[in-house]
């Protein structure tokens, strides 16, 4: 069958062309649209700019065929070959090509916007500036491919396999990456914010200058990449291998990453404003100053020696202990839950419900929270539900007073600045949540909330600080009924001398707090 006579038949409405031979035949601009070349043979034809929106090509072989500016939209090139084609400015469009062979083709700015290429092979393949914008490219072969300047916001490529590809100034924002082989990869000045690259293997990749903004980045492989410069703030790189990993300069303002690795890796000059620092593993890292400042603009530097930067590294996570002497029982249990959800409620920062150690004599709640600047602040409001809440908010005050004494010049003035915020914030919500009707009424009526209670902050450095210590804590004698213990401690109340943690405690305490002078 020659062109004309294909041509001819198409016209008075004929469709079915599978497994016609058309090696170096010229269709150049023809309108062949839904046909059916299923098995044909097209290899070497000049294609260029041919309409064949929905036809179908499975099976097919184009190697090495002209297909530049030819419309494709939502055809059919189930397994077919395409090795070495000239695919540039082509609409691929919606294009079913699972399973396709697209080795070293030419798709340089090609359209392939929603195209499904599952485990496509196209190794070696030119994709510049092209559009795969919510493409399909899950278990895809796209090794050595060039996609720089391409865009694949929302692309599909978990577990594809991209080692040694070129997607330098790629937008790959949203893009699911989940399990990819990144190898070697050229992510250099790449837009990968809000992108899903959990368990990725992104070993030895060039990540320098590259948006990670919101990524996920659980559980991936990171050893020996270059991300000097990169932008991962507010990053979820929780249990990640960063070993020897250049972070140089890197923004991690606001990143989890408690379990990561970063052994043998450089932080010299990293942003790491509100991020937290315990639960890594820092041995030989590299860090001779970081930036704490809010906006990561180097207003506040700390700089260190190796074995600052190791303790630096090697935080405790704040917390606030409230020690209970009594065993917690199931009326309490439940009051307890609903007083601190009604708190969380009027107070977001209370993120966690507190854990809890139940002895036969006392209950231990531990809150654990982000930093410590926080820590006066969410005292003031954890101990409401308890008897000893108002003297124990009097010595946050009385405390705070002290901290803002100027001959007192511990903090520095941004930190002091944020802790008078947050502890005023506190005291204006537990006016609210007073005024409330909710459970902490209940909490008046139940025995365990008037029992004598411990109030212990611990910074990020492993220093506490008691807060609160009930004159009658731990002198209860398990032997003794609860009437006459709760009557013995509510008649010497008043005599007793209620505790105030000493200045050169409160000292000693502020010493480990971040941005210290």
């Amino acid at each position: 069958m020659t062109e004309e006579e294909l041509l001819e038949k198409y016209a008075i409405g004929y469709r079915d062309f599978s497994h016609i031979d058309f090696s170096e035949a010229n269709l150049s601009g023809a309108k062949l649209d839904d046909a059916n070349f299923r098995h044909g043979n097209f290899s070497i034809a000049n294609l260029s700019g041919t309409h064949f929106n929905g036809a179908d090509f499975s099976y097919g072989k184009l190697n090495v065929a002209r297909l530049s500016g030819a419309y494709l939209c939502q055809a059919k090139l189930n397994r077919t070959s395409l090795n070495v084609a000239n695919l540039i400015r082509a609409d691929l469009s919606r294009t079913q090509m699972r399973g396709a062979s697209l080795i070293r083709a030419e798709l340089i700015r090609a359209d392939l916007s929603r195209a499904d290429l599952l485990a496509a092979n196209l190794k070696g393949a030119d994709l510049r500036e092209a559009t795969l914008r919510h493409a399909i490219l899950q278990q895809a072969n796209l090794s050595e491919v060039n996609l720089r300047d391409s865009f694949l916001t929302g692309a599909n490529l978990q577990q594809a396999n991209l080692t040694n590809a070129d997607l330098s100034r790629s937008d790959l924002s949203s893009a699911n990456f989940r399990e990819a082989e990144l190898r070697q990869t050229n992510l250099t000045h790449a837009n990968l914010s809000g992108a899903n690259l959990s368990g990725a293997n992104l070993r030895w990749a060039d990540l320098s200058g590259a948006n990670l903004r919101w990524a996920d980045l659980s559980g991936a492989k990171l050893s020996g990449a270059n991300l000097i410069g990169a932008d991962l703030s507010h990053a979820n790189l929780t249990n990640a291998s960063l070993v020897h990993a250049d972070l140089t300069e890197a923004r991690l303002i606001k990143a989890e990453w408690v379990g990561a690795d970063l052994s043998g890796a450089t932080l010299t000059g990293a942003k790491l404003y509100s991020t937290s620092r315990f639960g890594l593993k820092t041995d030989n890292i590299t860090c001779e100053w970081v930036d704490l400042s809010p906006a990561g603009d180097r207003k506040i530097i700390q700089n260190f020696t190796s074995e600052d930067a190791r303790d630096f590294f090697n935080e405790t996570p704040p917390t606030i202990r409230i020690i209970v002497d009594r065993s917690l029982d199931h009326e309490a249990h439940f009051a307890i839950a609903g007083a601190y959800y009604q708190i969380a409620q009027q107070y977001r920062s209370l993120q966690q419900p507190p854990t809890m150690e139940i002895g036969r004599r006392r209950t231990v709640l531990t809150f654990r929270i982000e930093n410590d600047a926080s820590l006066f602040a969410l005292a003031y409001l954890v101990i409401l539900p308890f008897r000893d809440a108002n003297s124990t908010q009097k010595n946050i005050q009385k405390v705070l007073t002290m901290i803002n004494h100027e001959d007192m010049d511990i903090l520095e003035p941004k930190l002091l600045q944020q802790l008078n915020h947050l502890v005023a914030t506190a005291q204006d919500n537990a006016v609210m949540i007073k005024k409330l009707k909710s459970t902490l009424k209940i909490t008046t009526k139940i025995k365990f909330f008037h029992a004598p209670t411990q109030i212990i902050l611990t910074n990020s450095n492993a220093h506490n600080l008691i807060i609160h210590d009930h004159p009658h804590f731990g002198k209860r004698f398990i032997e003794e009924s609860d009437n006459k213990s709760d009557k013995y401690a509510e008649s010497t109340m008043e005599i007793a001398k209620v505790y105030m943690p000493s200045r050169n405690m409160i000292i000693d305490f502020l010493k480990g707090f971040h941005y210290m002078k």
